[in-house]
Order: C-alpha cells, then sequence, then structure tokens
C-alpha cells in the first residue's frame, strides 16, 4: 500500500501543480479585473459561468481518452494509441466549431434571463474573445490526456506553470492597456486566455512529436474519420461530459440567478467559488491519478490492485478535506481581503465561506471516487448519479431556500450554496457506493471494458 501511494502522489503532484496553475489564472482574471470596476468582474464572471461548464461538456468527450490509453498501456499496446489520439481529434475539431458559434450568440440569452444590463456587453465581449481558442484548446486535451493515460502527467503540470506568469503580463497588457495593447477591461481576459490556448497547443504538438510520446505515432500519418472509432470514444466520453456539465452548470445556473440579485453579490459569490476552486485543484488531480492507476491496473488484469488504488485516492483526499475545511473556517475573515477592496462584498463573501468549508468535504470525495469509476471505464451510472444528485436534489433546494418558495423567505446567497452543499453530498455517497459494488464485482468491469471496445 504504501509503495502505491508514492505511485499515486507522484502521478497526481504534477497534476495538482497543472490544475491549480489553470485555477490561478482564474483568480489573476479575478483580482486583476476586480481593479476595474465591479461591473467588469460580474461580466466577467457571468461570461465563464457559460463558457467553462460547456468547455468542459466537449473536453469530457476526449477525457475518455485517459482510461483508454492508461489500460492501452497497463496491456501494453502502446501501437494502437496514435490511432485513437487522431480520432479523437475528429471528435475536437467540429465540437470546438460549435462552442465557437455558441459563444458569438449568446447575448439575446443573458437578455431574456434578465441578467444585470450593465454586466452584458462585458460578458459577451468576453465570450467573443474566448473563442478564438477553443479549438487549440481542444486539441491541446487531446494529447494531455494522451500523455496522462501513458502515467506521463509532467507535461502539463509544466506547460501550465509557464501560462501562469504569461496569463498575469496578458492581463495586465489587455486589461489596462498597457505593453501597446488595448484597454479592454473584463474582455481583455478572454483574449490573454485565447492566446495562452494557442501557445499550450503549440507546445504540445512539439512535445508528443518530439519526446518519449513520439512512440504513439500521433502525427506519423493523417488518418480519415472512422466512425466505429469515434463512437467507442463518444459512448465513453459523453457520459463523462455530461457529468462534468451537470456539475458546473448547477454552479452557473446558481450564478445566474444570484445574478439577478446585483454586481455585489454576484462578486461575493465569485470569490467563494474561487476559494473553494482552489482547494478542489488537490483532490481534483488526485482523482486524475486515480483515473490513471486504476485504468493502468486494469489493463494489466490486476483488478484487486485496481480496487486498492482507487480506494487510497478516496482515503487521501478526504484527509485532505477535513485539513482545508478547518484552513477556510479560520481564515473566512481575511480571505476575502485578497479579492476586492470593496467591504460590503467581503463581508458576503465571508459568510459564504462557512459552506464552501463544508461543502469541501463533500465535492473532494465525490470527485476521487469518480476519477476512480472512470479508470474502470464506467461513465453511465456515474453521470445519473450526478443529474440526480444536482439537478434533482441540489438545485431545486438552491432554488426554493434563495429565492424563496412554499411560504419561506428567501435566503438569498446563503440559500444557494446551501442547496449546492446537499446536492454535493449526494453525489458522494452515490459515487462512493457505485466504487464500493463495482470494484469487487470483477465481471462487470470486464463487461465495461468489452462495451468500450478497447
Amino acid at each position: 500500500m504504501r509503495s502505491e501511494l508514492g505511485v499515486l502522489l507522484r502521478l497526481a503532484a504534477p497534476l495538482i501543480l497543472a490544475q491549480l496553475s489553470q485555477m490561478f489564472m482564474g483568480v489573476a482574471d479575478v483580482v486583476m479585473v476586480s481593479r476595474v470596476s465591479a461591473t467588469d468582474m460580474a461580466g466577467v464572471t457571468l461570461g465563464g459561468n457559460l463558457y467553462f461548464p460547456t468547455q468542459f461538456l466537449v473536453a469530457g468527450l476526449l477525457m475518455a481518452l485517459t482510461p483508454t490509453i492508461a489500460q492501452l498501456h497497463g496491456a501494453g499496446r502502446t501501437c494502437e494509441m496514435g490511432e485513437v489520439v487522431r480520432q479523437a481529434f475528429w471528435i475536437a475539431v467540429p465540437a470546438g466549431v460549435l462552442l465557437v458559434v455558441l459563444f458569438n450568440n449568446i447575448e439575446p440569452v443573458y437578455h431574456w434571463i434578465g441578467i444585470d444590463a450593465r454586466a452584458i456587453p462585458v460578458a459577451v465581449g468576453y465570450l467573443h474573445a474566448l473563442s478564438f481558442g477553443v479549438m487549440p484548446l481542444l486539441c491541446f486535451f487531446a494529447m494531455r490526456y494522451l500523455c496522462e493515460g501513458n502515467s506521463w502527467t509532467k507535461p502539463a503540470m509544466v506547460l501550465s506553470m509557464l501560462s501562469l506568469p504569461m496569463k498575469v503580463l496578458l492581463n495586465y497588457g489587455f486589461i489596462y492597456g498597457n505593453l501597446g495593447l488595448p484597454e479592454l477591461g473584463g474582455v481583455g481576459c478572454g483574449y490573454s486566455s485565447a492566446t495562452i490556448a494557442w501557445l499550450q497547443f503549440t507546445a504540445m504538438v512539439f512535445i508528443v512529436r518530439h519526446s518519449r510520446m513520439r512512440q504513439s505515432s500521433v502525427f506519423d500519418r493523417f488518418s480519415r474519420p472512422d466512425g466505429a472509432a469515434i463512437g467507442r470514444l463518444i459512448r465513453l466520453g459523453v457520459p463523462i461530459g455530461l457529468a462534468n456539465f451537470l456539475e458546473m452548470a448547477v454552479f452557473s445556473g446558481v450564478t445566474l440567478l444570484i445574478g439577478r440579485i446585483g454586481v455585489e453579490a454576484v462578486a461575493a459569490h465569485q470569490i467563494a467559488m474561487n476559494v473553494g476552486g482552489l482547494t478542489f485543484m488537490i483532490p481534483m488531480g488526485i482523482g486524475m491519478a486515480a483515473a490513471i492507476r486504476v485504468g493502468f491496473n486494469t489493463g494489466a488484469g490486476d483488478l484487486e490492485a485496481a480496487r486498492r488504488s482507487g480506494w487510497l485516492a478516496i482515503g487521501v483526499a478526504t484527509v485532505f478535506a477535513v485539513f482545508a475545511a478547518i484552513g477556510v473556517l479560520l481564515g473566512r475573515h481575511w480571505i476575502p481581503s485578497l479579492y476586492t477592496p470593496d467591504a460590503a462584498v467581503a463581508a458576503l463573501a465571508a459568510s459564504l465561506l462557512v459552506f464552501v468549508a463544508l461543502f469541501q468535504l463533500f465535492d473532494d470525495t465525490q470527485v476521487t471516487a469518480l476519477g476512480s469509476l472512470r479508470g474502470f471505464k464506467d461513465t453511465k451510472l456515474p453521470m445519473y448519479i450526478a443529474l440526480f444528485a444536482y439537478w434533482g436534489v441540489g438545485f431545486p433546494v438552491a432554488v426554493v431556500l434563495g429565492c424563496g418558495a412554499f411560504g419561506l423567505e428567501p435566503m438569498g446567497p446563503q440559500g444557494f450554496w446551501t442547496g449546492l452543499t446537499l446536492g454535493l453530498a449526494v453525489a458522494a455517497v452515490g459515487l462512493v457506493w457505485r466504487f464500493r459494488w463495482l470494484s469487487v464485482n470483477h465481471q462487470r468491469i470486464g463487461a465495461l471494458a468489452h462495451q468500450a471496445g478497447h
């Protein structure tokens, strides 16, 4: 068990650093835009709450690569990896086109929802800017998951860590009009992110062509679309993407409803989301490492080792969650001051951080259980668990408590966060139960691998 812990942490550490770097880019956006105005901050928040769920929905299709490549790696079938990735590109490109169309035609939806009119121009401009980086970002993800499926997690870490200072520098130019760049306010965050996406894509192409990933032969030849191969990836990836989307969409839906309260409430909500997101990056990295280890051991035919890998990941993440919750509770009164000088926003954010501390316990557990299940290529039932937890329980409770219904007084942001926390608790219980059942049912694991076609 100790040796497996070492392997898990060696895989997880670069993933955690990569995720933290990505998250700090979001923090940089929030902090730097907050110095412009609360309206710009709200616009970026509202735009991001459409961009990130839809991006994660499409990226989920490509996440099917991680367990697929990991099982091929465990089985010693390296020669098959290149074709799988080439078919993934045929998913990334048309999906990227659809996202670009969506992001450039979203303004009527914001007006229909009733979002604060001051924030809409910023949100629309931000999404338009981001659309320039969608295609390279999705292709970058495909190559990243190839590396991670081969238990090589350092490329994503290095590129993300190098991108962070570049992101801050580009924000400095695009937001404030420095470095010879136009002053765009919150919209500038979108252009800096799109630029980073192109840089990461270019660097990852070089890595795959000139490193040990060259043996996968991704760029050795051109492949026409293979309906059967694409279908296998889609059958595995659609539930992953939908599970990602369902979780992120419930947070985005709550953000849109909080947007009806005012820009100050949105700003406080975004601070709480950022703090929760920062601490979430660590268990998320552990969950990604669990998918790799469970997938590798499954491909190698050692299902008992796969079970141990999953439980170990869940245990490590749960222990971390306890310490993270304590830290957030102790720091809830001074953490908001790092984001905003507005005293009213900071006070509201401090009250929301209590909920962040509580839902941390459930969120960290569910994401590692989810990663472990993906290593088995078990994606359909986890998607249904997510659907019930977030939209059957979490969102309805959030609306009832936040907006007021059935004779209850509206609780505002605190009511919305109560619903979010309850939804995560249900998801955690359901996913841990599923892993507990599946990990000892070897026949079902074999059936899942057969259904996925690899």
